[in-house]
């Protein structure tokens, strides 16, 4: 009400002045006319009729030019020139022309020329409610301590309302609550300003935060608002106690409880907040350090854990005295008591002791051998400690009560062998008949001791061993090894050569072994000419005793080099040398047969495999000589101009890897057929008794070669027939008698298979170098019958 009878007072204070202006303006030289509109009106809005309002004769108007004056910014008015009308030119916004201004005038000058006429004319905008009041904050938040004292005052800032007089803010109302109340404190002309007082004490527990609505109300019809939302956060004070969630604290532990485990959780609220809310636990001061050895305390979670071992038998209760307090400037604190009951479990396993004990014992020991005593102690009583013990074992073993309780033997159930089992770990297992059940475990290691049953065995049986021929004496062939199942001094092993005077062993005589590493060396060269093969036996004993032995057969087979060069039977002189006369006639074709060069070679193979050619010769194109069969032979007919004597010198050489040779000197003397008959009657008859010579030795030579190697094939055959066939022996032997000897051996070396072809003789024939190598690789997949012969890869040819 108050505020309403100030607004009419102030408007009828405006109204007088505005008449008394206007008195004074019609009262001067100049004409004034003051016109009243509301601000906010439409374009083109009648203000008035200031021609009329004059006097001014509306003809005339137009005439004398009849406009307003305006200054640096253009009116917001303008004047019809026909019938003299002010009217509104754009819209007027009162708080923006005049600001805050009580009165809101806008000045204008009219001009009328000849005569010159200067008229005011005024406009009153007039204050319309087109504004609602605003606060500088849409919301505001406040902090009070809720130990603030009912009548506690506090200032809020004013509501602006940009229209100014009953249209500017009038009054401020507080929403509705019970704490707080509004006060209003009139400024004048700087408006009202709002106070917010405490009316009742506040409580942070109960209720956090305040949300009150201030609104402020201008004088307009109808009234217009603006709202100011408050929100009011009560402080807290440490004014309350931890309370704990429970009244009492009982609970039920196992003794032998695991170290670490949680048992109970104390739990206290505090309605306060921050730190004075935050509850701390801790032990009170009636716990003594034997209670906290026991248990722990966590002091932010309020877990009680097991810290030490608990033992039903030591102690069945505890209590435990437990303080929670809050973190406030002024802690508050709160006890409370905690009953622990420990419960009795089965909780002593047996005790497994081994009173004696024997570690080794023999393999050869009797069954029922007794190894170990055993006690078995469990600290309980009644079923608790009553014990029942066995072996998690197979039959090897097995335990024997005796006629104390609680003491078992263990002994032996079937016999014993080291080589399968060296050692045992017996696992002995003793529970009790406590619900549940504890058992213990003992584990004792029983080592079988070793006795001397077990011979060497060699690694292989028979040996095969291929040694070259022409080997270092002294030098190591090969070597023989056993092993022994046996350990320690019962697998020591030394070997030694059977020499016991037996026809196959008596080449055992130039053997040597290593008694400690079985490597066997020769004390002499061998010769693959004069020696095949031969065999001996190996014996290794071990060190035990008595000691054991076993023996085994070492086969060894030569294999032979190029150490033999090739020797000339043909042509061969009176004083031993290569050398010898041919004479043929001077009317010979070409093609003519006039020599035969014949050689041989000790070695086999193709170290035995002789080629011929021409090292020297008169004239080329006469002669020519067969590379494989030493034939020589005439080019072409002679001439007379051709020389009576031609010398050849022809080079006779093997195909080993180094290749030895010989040479023979052939000297041709070309005749006259006339003297050429009467020469071949003498040559012949010298002929025949320096072949009869020759025939002499060559039978003796041929008849020992042969023998050798038919000994050498007998003996094939027996160690063939003597073991069964083995694809994956390097050596086989072929066999084929059909009125001459064929000899081969064939051999393994890698993924090939070898034959080595020996010379096919006959009596009386004379032996030349054969066409082809006397070794042939046979294919895998292309074995021959054990009596074929290869005739086209005999080393020699008889004629």
């Amino acid at each position: 009400m108050e505020q309403r009878g100030h607004g009419a007072r102030w408007e009828q204070r405006r109204r007088l002045w505005a008449m008394l202006a206007l008195v004074l303006f019609w009262s001067g030289a100049s004409a004034q006319i003051t016109y009243s509109i509301s601000e906010e009106l439409k374009e083109g809005t009648v203000v008035g009729n200031i021609a009329k309002d004059l006097g001014i004769d509306l003809s005339t108007l137009k005439e004398r030019g009849f406009r307003i004056v305006s200054g640096s910014t253009e009116p917001p008015f303008q004047v019809n020139q026909n019938d003299g009308i002010l009217y509104l030119h754009r819209k007027i916004d009162r708080e923006e022309a005049c600001e805050r201004s009580s009165v809101c005038l806008i000045n204008m000058k009219t001009v009328l020329e000849n005569p010159l006429e200067i008229h005011y004319v005024s406009v009153e905008v007039l204050d319309v409610n087109d504004h609602s009041p605003s606060f500088p904050e849409k919301e505001k938040r406040l902090e009070i301590f809720e130990s603030a004292l009912p009548g506690a005052r506090f200032q809020l800032q004013a509501a602006l309302d940009t229209d100014g007089g009953q249209y500017s803010v009038q009054q401020y109302k507080l929403s509705h609550n019970d704490h707080f109340r509004l006060e209003v404190k009139d400024r004048g002309d700087d408006g009202k300003i709002p106070i917010l007082i405490l009316h009742k004490p506040l409580d942070r527990e109960a209720v956090k935060s305040h949300i009150l609505l201030l609104t402020a109300i201008d004088g307009g019809k109808p009234a217009r608002s603006g709202d100011m939302r408050i929100t009011v956060d009560v402080l807290d004070i440490n004014d309350n106690p931890p309370v704990y969630t429970k009244d009492a604290y009982s609970v039920l532990v196992n003794e032998n409880t695991i170290v670490g485990t949680t048992i109970v959780q104390v739990n206290a609220t505090d309605l306060d907040e921050g730190p004075n809310g935050l509850v701390m636990y801790s032990f009170g001061n009636s716990v003594n350090s034997k209670l906290r050895k026991l248990f722990d305390l966590n002091p932010v979670t309020g877990e009680i854990i097991v810290r030490g071992l608990l033992d039903f038998e030591e102690k069945d209760k505890y209590e435990l005295d437990i303080q929670a307090s809050d973190k406030g400037l002024a802690p508050m604190t709160s006890d409370k008591s905690v009953v622990i009951r420990i419960v009795d479990l089965n909780d002593n396993a047996p005790e497994i002791e081994v009173t004696s004990f024997s570690r080794a014992i023999v393999e050869d020991s009797r069954t029922g051998t007794t190894v170990a005593l055993i006690s078995v102690n469990d600290l309980d009583s009644g079923l608790n400690g009553k014990v029942l013990c066995t072996v998690m074992e197979d039959t090897t073993f097995k335990l024997m009560p005796s006629l104390q309780d609680n003491i078992y033997s263990v002994v032996t159930m079937s016999p014993l062998d080291r080589e399968k089992h060296s050692e045992y770990d017996l696992t002995i297992v003793a529970t009790d008949a406590g619900q549940p059940s504890l058992s213990s475990v003992k584990t004792i290691s029983v080592v079988v001791s070793d006795v001397n049953d077990n011979s060497p065995e060699f690694s292989l049986s028979p040996y095969n061993f291929y040694v070259t021929e022409n080997n270092e004496p002294g030098a190591s062939l090969f070597r023989v090894s056993a092993s022994d199942r046996d350990i320690n001094e019962n697998a020591i092993i030394s070997y030694h050569i059977l020499r016991n005077g037996v026809e196959e062993n008596k080449l055992s005589s130039f053997l040597n072994i290593n008694p400690e590493n079985g490597n066997i060396l020769a004390l002499k060269s061998f010769d693959f000419e004069t020696l095949k093969t031969f065999k001996f036996q190996v014996v290794a004993t071990d060190s035990g005793t008595p000691s054991l032995s076993s023996n085994v057969t070492v086969n060894v087979f030569i294999l032979d080099q190029n150490d033999n060069a090739p020797v000339i039977l043909y042509p061969v002189s009176t004083n031993g040398s290569a050398e010898g006369v041919e004479e043929i006639p001077r009317n010979v074709n070409a093609g003519h047969l006039v020599t035969k060069v014949r050689a041989y070679d000790s070695d086999i193979g193709y170290n035995g495999w002789l080629l011929f050619s021409l090292q020297e010769v008169t004239d080329h194109s006469l002669f020519a000589l067969d590379r494989y069969t030493g034939q020589i032979r005439t080019l072409r007919s002679f001439t007379e101009t051709d020389e009576a004597e031609h010398k050849l010198v022809i080079l006779v050489k093997d195909n080993g890897n180094v290749s030895l040779s010989a040479t023979a000197t052939v000297i041709i003397n070309v005749v006259e057929p006339k003297e050429a008959f009467a020469a071949s009657d003498v040559k012949s008859a010298v002929k025949d008794e320096e072949e009869n010579s020759f025939t002499f030795y060559l039978i003796i030579t041929l008849m020992s070669v042969s023998a050798l190697f038919i000994i050498s094939i007998i003996v094939l055959i027996v160690m063939q027939c003597s073991k069964a066939p083995d694809d994956s022996s390097k050596y086989l032997q072929d066999v084929n008698y059909d009125g001459t000897l064929c000899h081969s051996i064939q051999y393994r070396s890698g993924d090939k298979r070898y034959m080595l072809v020996g010379p096919r003789m006959s009596i009386g024939s004379t032996i030349v170098p054969g066409s082809n190598g006397n070794t042939l690789v046979v294919p895998e997949h292309r074995r021959r019958a054990s009596g074929e012969c290869f005739h086209h890869s005999t080393s020699w040819r008889f004629l």
